[in-house]
Order: C-alpha cells, then structure tokens, then sequence
C-alpha cells in the first residue's frame, strides 16, 4: 500500500488550525493533480486539431477528384461542341429522323432527334450551405466565410454531400441507358449511309456535350460542399490548436503553485507562500474552465 502522506508537526504549528489551513496543507498534492489534468486537457486539445487536419488533408483530396472530373467533362463538352461546329461547316448535316435509328427506346429518340437530355436535378441543400457556397465562389473574406461555417453543422454538411451525390448519380442512371443505345447505333449505322450517319454523328455530338456540361455542374456541387469540409475542418483544427495552449498555459500556472507550495515547506513560509499558491491553482483552474466552456 501506498505511504500515507504527512506534513510534518512542526510544519502544521506554522498553519492555521482550521479548515483554510487544512486546504493550504493540500495545496501540493491539489496542484499537482490539476497540473496532470490540464496536461492531458492540452494533449487531448492538440490530438484533436492533429486529428482535424488529417482529415481536412483527406478530405481536400476528394475536392480535388471532384475538380479533376469538372474540368474532364467541361473540356470534353467543350471538343463536343468543336467537333459538331467542325462537322457543320464542312458537310451539309441534315436533321435526324427516328426511323433511322432502329431498336432505339423512347428517351434515345428524345436525346437524339428532339435534342431532350433527362434533366439534372439539382440537390436540395440546405439554405446555409448554399449561402456558403455562394460566398466563396463570390471570394467574401475568409472572416465572413469563417462566420458562416462555424453555424453549420458537420451532419448539415454530410446530408449536403450526399444529397449531392445521390443527384449525380441519378442524373448517372437516366443517361446510361442513352449511352448504351447509342454506342451500339454508332456501329450499326457506320456501316450504313454516309448522310444518316452524319446526321447521327451530330445528333450524338450535340447530346454528348449537354450531357457533359450536366455533369459538370454537378461534380461541381459535390466539390463544393467538399471544400466547405475542408474549410470547416481546418476551422476546428485551429481551435483546438488554441484550446490547447491556453491549457498549456494553466498547466504551467498551477506547477508553479506546486513548486512555490514546495518551497515554502523547504523556507518554512507557509502561511504566505501557500497563499500564494492557492492563489495561482485557482486562477489555473478557472481559467481551465473558461477555456473549456467558452474558448
């Protein structure tokens, strides 16, 4: 068992013999337990900003993904509609007729002969994170950004980013059965003639560039919302970073109270320097719990 600890009799002579003399008799051990706890109140606070930028990091990667398909899909939109441009002025296109394309199902004739693409339905987002959005495509200040998003949620953004996903996807589903379709047209009527197939080629041409700018716009949604994370993120990195010095700070406080506390059993000035000490582990531990509550 663990030794009992004792402050001396001719060190409790010098205390007052009541029980603010009992709490200056307790100040070391006192100390050093709240100096232990907010060391680990700072470790922890660090561990979580550690945490959050590790996240972040990862979650900037999947932005960047996002990004990536944007720009895949607007230059491919964009060598579309160069290419029918190209087609137009060198040949005569003429309009695409439904009884040439044979075996095709109701919205490959809407896609190719009445230029219909299924629509892309937009995510409903909620209102502040499309208030978010729109702030930084407009570049606000990171102040005003940093106000927005510190009242979002985490789970408002998560329901955000699937919301997104789940419109890209849909919009991924209506089209597939297009592509599809029209793969197997581009072999069957190459073979066949020319003026059909030109006229085919176009029609595809023209359904394959409004497909992509659809796309587009929707992987810029979801690469939206991402940098919002990102953002959001790195916010609460840094206030962990902050929590956590200030921890640091009161941990520093209240050893000082314990070495101060140390030395006055050693110069025998108890009374004074244990005042002094209870003083300093107060002030450390009310500024731990501002920290804790308010920071």
């Amino acid at each position: 068992m663990a030794a009992k600890i004792q402050i001396p009799d001719d060190l409790k002579k010098d205390l007052p013999q009541n029980k603010w003399g009992k709490i200056l008799g307790a100040t070391p051990i006192v100390m050093t337990v709240i100096a232990t706890m907010l060391a680990g109140l700072a470790s922890s606070e660090m561990t979580k900003a550690q945490y959050d930028r590790s996240a972040a990091a990862q979650l900037q990667s999947k932005a960047g993904d996002q990004w990536s398909y944007y720009q895949a899909k607007k230059l491919r939109s964009a060598v579309a509609h160069n290419t029918l441009d190209l087609l137009a002025a060198t040949s005569d296109v003429t309009p695409l007729a439904a009884d040439a394309l044979p075996g095709a199902d109701a919205a490959t004739l809407d896609a190719l002969v009445n230029n219909k693409v299924p629509t892309a339905t937009p995510a409903k987002l909620d209102e502040s994170v499309n208030a978010a959005l729109a702030a930084v495509e407009n570049s606000q200040p990171e102040t005003e950004i940093t106000v927005m998003l510190t009242k979002i949620k985490d789970v408002t953004l998560a329901e955000s980013l699937m919301a997104a996903k789940e419109a890209a996807n849909a919009f991924d589903q209506a089209t597939k059965s297009i592509n599809k379709t029209s793969d197997k047209l581009d072999e069957t009527l190459m073979a066949g003639d020319k003026n059909v197939f030109r006229s085919f080629s176009a029609a595809r041409l023209r359904y394959t560039a409004t497909r992509y700018d659809a796309e587009a716009k929707l992987n810029s949604v979801i690469g939206g919302v991402l940098e919002l994370q990102v953002r959001k993120g790195n916010i609460s990195a840094e206030h962990h970073h902050k929590r956590s010095a200030k921890f640091f700070y009161g941990m520093l406080a209240a050893q000082m109270a314990v070495i101060i506390s140390t030395f006055s059993i050693a110069a025998r000035q108890k009374s004074f320097l244990w005042s002094i000490a209870a003083a300093a582990g107060m002030a450390a531990v009310s500024f731990a719990a501002y920290v804790y509550f308010y920071v």
